[in-house]
């Protein structure tokens, strides 16, 4: 979708809407990129998807940085990722690195990104990272996580070996310790960390899972103090899952073949509209099986109607087969 407003252009395709779905919950807005020989500011909106890595959610080409710019510019781009904000914010530096190596516009690296995605998700399906304790709930963590986050988790357990736990009081299921981590050879750091049975919430003051959506080392010390073999849900998040259903890596885009404009805009709209009729009809089996029906009465429908077309080729989307009419 290409929205114009004064002195400014934004373009945000199917793709880019697909990913924010998964991948809203940090992103940043960012126009350090140079201007070009038309003074126009080129920005984008970056997420970062479940193996750590920068995606494109959307960009803009800008006359002017002021703020009314920015007021439309945010509200049209939130209204084109279906009126749901950002979960947070955080900063990446793909920008900057198209820049110092003069590789904007690139569309051999765009693609090789989006290339790059698919590659990493098979290889997460299809390969196992050892875990590198014995522990349940590292196992828990490999089971789940996509190889990067894996990593992150990894350097978590590994860190365990460095702390001391101690038990400080308890109360009601309720306890408060006081973890030790030895940082160099005579120095240690002391961080309190609490845990209730009933819940199953651990909480640190070294905030890692708050900031980096990781358990931190001085939590897993708690959790193997307190003997738990299971993570609670919350703590594994899907955002870093393996298992998520990448259907913004099957839309096509501009690098993936060049379709012609009206029938690239027509895709555009279809795959906005339907998707927002699916997420509807998910809610219940019955919802589900209204859909199912209605798309075997359109599939019906269109067949009859290429099939007048005498000559043509039609795709039946159920079989997936193409057949050519008499």
């Amino acid at each position: 979708m290409l929205k114009q407003h004064r002195e400014l252009s934004m373009f945000a395709n199917a793709r880019s809407r697909a990913a924010f779905d998964y991948f809203r919950d940090v992103v940043s807005f960012d126009t350090t990129y140079n201007t070009n020989r038309y003074n126009l500011v080129l920005g984008s909106f970056i997420g970062v998807n479940h193996h750590g890595q920068s995606t494109l959610l959307g960009c803009v080409l800008m006359k002017n940085e002021d703020i009314q710019s920015f007021k439309w510019l945010f509200e049209f781009w939130l209204h084109c990722m279906g009126g749901r904000p950002p979960k947070d914010a955080f900063d990446r530096n793909w920008n900057d690195f198209l820049t110092k190596y003069g590789l904007g516009g690139n569309k051999w690296l765009s693609a090789s990104r989006e290339q790059a995605e698919r590659e990493f998700d098979a290889t997460d399906f299809y390969t196992v990272i050892p875990c590198a304790t014995k522990l349940a709930i590292e196992a828990q963590f490999q089971h789940v996580y996509t190889h990067e986050k894996f990593k992150e988790v990894q350097a978590q357990f590994r860190g365990k070996v460095n702390c001391i736990t101690r038990s400080m009081h308890s109360t009601l299921g309720f306890t408060t310790h006081e973890v030790i981590e030895q940082v160099f050879n005579s120095t240690f750091n002391k961080f309190v960390v609490t845990y209730d049975t009933v819940s199953r919430d651990v909480k640190c003051h070294f905030l890692l899972f708050e900031s980096r959506g990781i358990l931190s080392r001085h939590s897993l010390s708690i959790l193997s103090f307190e003997r738990v073999d299971n993570v609670a849900p919350k703590y594994i998040l899907e955002l870093w899952s393996k298992n998520i259903k990448m259907r913004h890596t099957h839309i096509k885009s501009s690098q993936d073949e060049p379709l012609l404009e009206p029938r690239s805009k027509r895709f555009d709209e279809l795959v906005f509209r339907s998707h927002n009729i699916c997420e509807f009809a998910s809610e219940s089996e019955e919802l589900t099986g209204i859909l199912h029906r209605a798309f075997d009465k359109v599939t019906v429908e269109m067949e009859e109607y290429q099939g007048r077309s005498k000559g043509k080729k039609f795709v039946n989307p159920q079989r997936g087969d193409i057949k050519q009419c008499e």
